[in-house]
């Protein structure tokens, strides 16, 4: 059975790493943990770190984060859906807002639990997904001040994740900006401006980050350890803290070029295949793992020498050339994962999860 492990020690190594540089800088930070898809093996080693605020996308999260720690504060990461409300004001301790309607039913819903549920509003920077215009945030902000038990805690933008628009001073001075206008105009304070995330750690390092960003939302650099403006392993940080093995399940050597007439495979493609390879062979394995877990695009093999050649939804077929290191049935394949390929996994019911180094 494949299986995919968490290594407790390298998220600590990851995390101490991470607090040093954002209290150095001044700037509080939240982990957003739904890469761990509310795995409660996973949440609770997190949970052990020493941190303050928990962000996730899932209600059913927040309230498994909520159950093994109630004194942490749980932060809801996307614009809440009607139907999530009761949940959001129950769970989450903030939520991020975009929507007038949507606030006005949080308020009515956090009377009803006798709560004052904070908030984030989140500005649109040109991403495009999430965010008020700028023309409109004056009138907003008026507008939301004037809801019961609700209590506006900052200000945000969220970059890169949609169309991959990435942070920048300019684009995060505005932000800054808005604040002070906020302020200024209503005579309150906003405690919070929630500007960063993994894609804005580098400009930490270039001293580029303004100095009125003062909150980050962190998952994908603190467990994989990627600068992810620049797509590459951040340096000083482990980047294996989550590693897959999957099962060799057939050894044969098989010809490189399949016989029959060709049709679609199940995902609609089409294959053709260079004259010269008919009659060439090589030896390949099948693992145990497919299509239903993961993206084969998401993959990266620690063996180098192994390529992948197909897959279908359970399995997934690997050229092993001349299988210099003799692989053979029952022994595991090792893979790197990038973020997408790291959810996908956690998310599968069908891959066993392990903790390892918890000493």
């Amino acid at each position: 059975m494949a299986f995919v492990t968490f290594d407790v020690k390298k998220l600590k190594l990851n995390f101490d790493y991470l607090n040093n540089l954002f209290d150095e800088n001044g700037i509080k930070w939240s982990i957003v943990t739904k890469m761990l898809s509310g795995n409660k093996m996973f949440l609770t080693e997190v949970l052990k770190l020493d941190i303050g605020q928990i962000c996730d996308s899932r209600v059913s999260n927040l309230k498994n984060i909520k159950a093994l720690r109630p004194d942490v504060e749980t932060i809801y990461i996307k614009p809440p859906a009607k139907r999530a409300i009761k949940g959001v004001v129950r769970y989450a301790d903030i939520s991020l807002n975009t929507e007038l309607e949507t606030i006005k039913m949080l308020s009515e819903e956090a009377q009803n639990q006798n709560k004052v549920h904070k908030i984030i509003i989140m500005m649109e920077l040109g991403e495009l997904r999430e965010g008020v215009n700028r023309e409109d945030f004056i009138a907003f902000y008026e507008s939301v001040f004037q809801q019961k038990n609700i209590e506006v805690v900052g200000i945000g933008a969220n970059l890169t994740c949609l169309y991959g628009v990435l942070p920048n001073r300019d684009k995060l001075i505005q932000l800054t900006l808005y604040k002070q206008i906020i302020e200024a105009k209503f005579n309150k304070k906003l405690p919070y401006v929630s500007g960063g995330s993994s894609v804005t750690i580098p400009l930490i390092f270039q001293k580029l980050l303004p100095e009125g960003i003062n909150h980050f939302r962190v998952g994908e650099t603190l467990y994989l350890g990627t600068d992810v403006y620049y797509d590459k392993p951040l340096a000083n940080m482990c980047n294996n803290i989550f590693m897959l093995y999957s099962e060799i399940i057939e050894v044969i050597e098989k010809p490189t070029v399949p016989e029959g007439a060709m049709g679609t495979n199940l995902e609609g493609n089409t294959f053709t295949f260079k004259t010269e390879d008919i009659g060439q062979t090589s030896i390949r394995a099948i693992i145990d793992i497919g299509l239903l877990d993961v993206e084969i695009k998401h993959l990266e093999f620690v063996d180098k020498d192994i390529s992948i050649v197909g897959a279908s939804s359970d399995v997934i077929v690997i050229d092993l050339g001349e299988n210099k290191k003799d692989y053979k049935v029952g022994e595991l394949i090792e893979f790197r994962l990038d973020y997408m390929g790291t959810l996908r996994i956690i998310n599968s019911k069908y891959i066993d999860k392990r903790i390892i180094n918890n000493e």
